[in-house]
């Protein structure tokens, strides 16, 4: 190794041609600064690729949720515009019947009742009808005589395009009171009314039973009975049957808060084109229907009162939280929730599909669809009710074993929370009181008239018009639980004071 001597000098210190004729001292000094320059780009380039590193998992959460957000909007898309499966299954139906030769017609769905016409139990009219003597079906002539007789009974009605015009002429008498003569309303009358009972109590059963607008109503009555009046005339009945009726509304609110168990729902409504919801509280017996501006626990209390001590049959919406000593949770509504989120969870990208979320579904599917039908065969007796608690705890294992595991689809995770909350206890209140239904399904068929109502009218216009379609609906709704004809009940409705029509609207008026 060589060593510089102590006293050299070098003679292109100050212009190296090595270094392009720069000075040596002065490269050495900017190489020395350089490295705390290079040691700074390597602290932005970590923090870079740090910020980097974040934007990428912010991006693949993005496409995540961008992928759900598509599928969630594929899948209410497709249930507004889904294809008429049932007519397509039809025509393959028939298409392999022509194929098999079996030309048998297509009967009704399994566990559907079949239709049929009972046989009438009076006859009015017997016609005798001589035998043809030309064949109907190949024209042959010369037929001969056959013994027996062919019998066809056949039903019809009779329309009597008239109308029944009643002269009612009344006694007075003077109240020194009132200072004029008065009057009393006779016997099916309705005093300074041109139209009678019989013909509003109609109207106002096709307009809230049958869903006939008010100027088909009177297109109907025009033309089948010769009995004519403006479409606001029908408007003008339902306005009469509401003022007489609603201290009977009243009344049906007060037996509904007192009933052991109620169903309870809510649909939307619109009302001079703003937003409201009809609410429903029932059971078998009575029909209540609420029409208000707001869905909030409020209307729920104003319903069931704050001290509601029945059993409250309903979904899992939150208004309904502090109603009720306890609650069954409709499990039709889970399944189908759990049926929805399994159908978008398939609508996702391969890679971004979480497994163990179809697993789950498919598993509380099957959970819910179990636990209806031991219900409706505890509720007919086919399962012994003695043996509720054991069925209880098993599906209560069941469910913990179901829900043990948390998911990454998010809409699976919420419905997994909800059944491993607070509220599961809810879930299998019906086998722990008789008769407590496992679903909600009656609130849902119960609003059916009004929701096919709203597609009809497109709602209602006016204060006046809420009450009307609240209060009506009601009465009619619970005389027909109750038995009773609601044609009928409304002509007592108008025809008599209020304490009669009230007993006349229950089977048992005690």
């Amino acid at each position: 190794m060589h060593y510089v001597p102590h006293d050299f000098k070098c003679l292109y210190v100050k212009s190296c041609p090595h270094l392009d004729w720069l000075s040596a001292h002065w490269v050495l000094e900017e190489y020395r600064r350089s490295q705390d320059d290079y040691d700074e780009h390597i602290q932005i380039i970590d923090r870079f690729y740090e910020e980097l590193k974040e934007k990428d998992v912010r991006v693949r959460a993005l496409e995540k949720e961008n992928a759900e957000l598509k599928a969630r909007l594929k899948l209410v898309h497709q249930r507004q515009f889904k294809p008429n499966k049932k007519n397509k299954e039809r025509e393959a139906e028939e298409k392999g019947s022509l194929f098999s030769g079996n030309g048998k017609k297509r009967g009704a769905p399994v566990g559907h009742p079949g239709w049929g016409r009972p046989k009438p139990k009076r006859v009015d009219q017997t016609v005798i009808v001589t035998a043809p003597s030309t064949c109907p079906y190949c024209s042959k002539d010369n037929l001969r005589a056959y013994n027996g007789l062919y019998e066809h009974v056949q039903e019809d009605i009779v329309i009597k395009p008239k109308t029944v015009v009643v002269k009612y002429l009344h006694e007075q008498s003077f109240c020194s009171i009132c200072n004029r003569p008065v009057i009393q309303a006779g016997e099916g009358e309705l005093l300074n009314s041109h139209i009678g009972p019989v013909a509003k109590s109609v109207a106002i059963y096709l307009r809230y039973h049958i869903g006939v607008s008010y100027r088909k109503t009177a297109e109907l009555f025009r033309g089948l009975f010769g009995l004519d009046f403006v479409p606001a005339s029908a408007f003008g009945f339902d306005k009469k049957a509401a003022l007489r009726g609603f201290p009977i509304y009243d009344d049906l609110l007060e037996k509904i808060r007192v009933t052991d168990r109620a169903h309870a729902d809510e649909t939307s409504w619109r009302n001079d084109g703003i937003g409201h919801y009809v609410w429903f509280a029932g059971n078998d017996n009575l029909a209540y229907f609420h029409i208000d501006r707001h869905r909030s626990s409020e209307v729920a209390k104003s319903i069931f009162g704050d001290n509601y001590e029945g059993i409250l049959i309903r979904d899992r919406y939150a208004a309904y939280n502090c109603i009720g000593k306890e609650w069954q949770a409709c499990l039709a509504h889970i399944r189908r929730n759990a049926k929805e989120i399994m159908q978008e969870h398939s609508l996702l990208p391969q890679e971004i599909r979480d497994t163990s979320t179809e697993r789950f579904c498919e598993r509380i599917i099957s959970l819910c669809s179990d636990a209806c039908k031991i219900g409706s065969e505890l509720n007919h007796g086919i399962i012994p009710w003695e043996s509720a608690a054991d069925i209880e705890k098993q599906l209560s294992k069941s469910l913990e074993k179901i829900c043990r595991k948390s998911l990454g689809f998010k809409p699976a995770e919420t419905l997994r929370t909800f059944l491993t909350g607070p509220e599961k206890h809810s879930l299998f209140t019906f086998l722990r009181h008789k008769g407590v239904p496992s679903t909600n399904n009656h609130a849902e068929q119960s609003l059916r008239h009004m929701v096919i109502f709203r597609k009809l009218s497109f709602g209602t216009r006016s204060e006046k018009g809420i009450k009307n379609h609240s209060i009506l609906p009601s009465l009619l709704q619970t005389a027909r639980r109750q038995g009773v004809s609601p044609i009928n009940f409304f002509q007592t409705l108008f025809t008599s004071d209020i304490s009669t029509a009230q007993a006349a609207l229950y089977r048992n008026s005690s």
